[in-house]
C-alpha cells in the first residue's frame, strides 16, 4: 500500500544511543515544501511498545498509527515491517519561529538565520479543552522548573475521581508541566510532562506537551519574543520540481465526544489553497481519491 518516497532534501538525525534527540530538515531551495524521507523498520522481538518506537524515531503515536493502519497501538507484532513517516510537507504558512499544526500534532521550529526546520511531536488539548488554532502570539517568558496551578474546574473534576489537587503543584519531576515551560499567553504554554505516554494524543488541558528531552532542547534554543503560530491544517499540498504534485492528508480533529466515538470519517474541508494545487489537468484522480480516503499522513504523489 505504501511506496518508498525519495528524499527531496537532506534529513539529519542527531542520535544519542538509540534515542533520536532532534529531527532537522534542510529547507527546500526549489520553492517546494516536501522534505525528508520515509524509513522502513522491522519491529524487534523485545516486547517493545509502540510508544517506545515512536519516541525513538521522534514521532507521536498518531503519526505512526496513521501511517500504519491496523497496527497494534500498544505492542506491535515482532518481525513486522512498519513505515516511519519522516517525509512530510511543510505547513502552508510563514516559515518563522514556532508553527504548531494541531491537526498533525507536530511543532515546527524555524531557527532564525538558519536554513532548516526542526520538527517535534506534541500532545494537545482534550476535546472540550482544545489547543488554540488560527492564533498568532509569541513566547512571553520562559521558566525552568515551573509550578502548575490547577483551575477550580480541574480541582473539582479530580476531586470527583477521589484525587485532591493542591492549589499550586510544586516544581519537580512529578509536576505535570515537566521541567521546562515556554509561556505563550495567559492560559497556554509549551511544556514538558511527567508521563511517558501521551505524545501524539489529545491529553492536555489545552497546552502543548512535549517529551522531556524535546522541551529541554527547545527551551535552550528558543529566545523570548519568538513568534508562535497555531494552525489547523489536516491537508497539506505541494508543487515540486517538474510540476510534480503531492498531497498529505491527516484525519481532522474531532470536535465532540460523539464525533470521536463514531466510526465514520470526519468530513474534510479542502481550502482554496489546496484546491488550486490538486485541481490540475495532470492530477491522477484515483491517486487523489485514495489519499483523501486513506488519510495516512504521508505525502502521496498525485501527478499522472
Amino acid at each position: 500500500m505504501f511506496k518508498h518516497l525519495g528524499a527531496i532534501c537532506s534529513l539529519w538525525l542527531a542520535m544519542s544511543s538509540a534515542q533520536v534527540l532532534a529531527v532537522d530538515y534542510v529547507l527546500p531551495v526549489n520553492g517546494g515544501s516536501l522534505v525528508g524521507e520515509n524509513i522502513y523498520y522491522t519491529v524487534p522481538d523485545d516486547k517493545r511498545s509502540l510508544e517506545s518506537i515512536a519516541a525513538e524515531f521522534q514521532l507521536g503515536l498518531t503519526n505512526i498509527l496513521e501511517a500504519n493502519p491496523g497496527l497494534d497501538p500498544y505492542l506491535p507484532k515482532p518481525g513486522s515491517t512498519i513505515i516511519i513517516p519522516h517525509q512530510l510537507i511543510l505547513p502552508n504558512t510563514k516559515r518563522e519561529g514556532i508553527v504548531i499544526n494541531t491537526a498533525e500534532m507536530r511543532l515546527y521550529y524555524y531557527p532564525k538565520g538558519k536554513n532548516m526546520v526542526q520538527v517535534l511531536p506534541i500532545g494537545i488539548g482534550q476535546i472540550g479543552r482544545d489547543t488554540p488554532e488560527n492564533w498568532t502570539t509569541k513566547v512571553y517568558r520562559k521558566r525552568a522548573n515551573p509550578t502548575w496551578t490547577p483551575t477550580a474546574r480541574m480541582r473539582k473534576e479530580y476531586a470527583e475521581r477521589g484525587v485532591i489537587l493542591p492549589d499550586v503543584w510544586p516544581a519537580g519531576p512529578d509536576n505535570p508541566m515537566g521541567l521546562f515551560a515556554l509561556y505563550v499567553g495567559n492560559l497556554y504554554a509549551i511544556h514538558g510532562t511527567n508521563a511517558d505516554f501521551g505524545i501524539g494524543l489529545r491529553v492536555s488541558q489545552g497546552c502543548v506537551r512535549l517529551r522531556n528531552d524535546d522541551i529541554a532542547n527547545l527551551f535552550a534554543e528558543v529566545p523570548v519574543g519568538t513568534r508562535v503560530q497555531f494552525i489547523n491544517q489536516p491537508i497539506k499540498a505541494s508543487i515540486e520540481a517538474g510540476d510534480t504534485r503531492y498531497i498529505e492528508v491527516h484525519q481532522p480533529l474531532s470536535r465532540s465526544e460523539a464525533e470521536f466515538a463514531s466510526d465514520a470519517d470526519i468530513p474534510l474541508d479542502i481550502p482554496a489553497t489546496i484546491s488550486g494545487i490538486i485541481a490540475h489537468k495532470n492530477t491522477d484522480s484515483f491517486a487523489l481519491k485514495r489519499a483523501l480516503e486513506n488519510r495516512t499522513g504521508i505525502p502521496m504523489r498525485i501527478t499522472q
